[in-house]
């Protein structure tokens, strides 16, 4: 799975494909370095900020998560990020396979 349960959550691999003519979900594919993470898409320019708070915003919606419990821990400038999710390690861990079995 492309995420680790952590003592405030969980972290999550995010592979982003910004200015998509779609977005969503393409499930979970292989890195380069071997590392499980998740494909998905959204519509908004790499430019000033603006795929980073849609990735924010398009998790969280997808995660039934407040925005501010979700946030870029590395890659803020790469296409690979790591998203840390603040709750319940179990609970979350659960909402991400559901969301990833639904979208696939």
């Amino acid at each position: 799975m492309p995420f680790t349960p952590v003592a405030k959550g969980v972290r999550l691999a995010v592979r982003l494909t910004p200015r998509a003519s779609r977005e969503g979900m393409d499930g979970v594919v292989q890195g380069p370095d071997e590392r499980r993470m998740l494909q998905l898409r959204l519509a908004a320019p790499p430019v000033d900020g603006a795929a980073n708070t849609a990735l924010i915003a398009f998790v969280a919606k997808a995660l039934r998560l407040r925005k501010s419990e979700v946030a870029i821990v590395s890659g803020e400038k790469a296409r690979l990020k790591l998203l840390e999710l603040s709750g319940d390690p179990q609970g979350l861990s659960a909402r991400v396979t559901a969301w990833i079995a639904d979208s696939t």
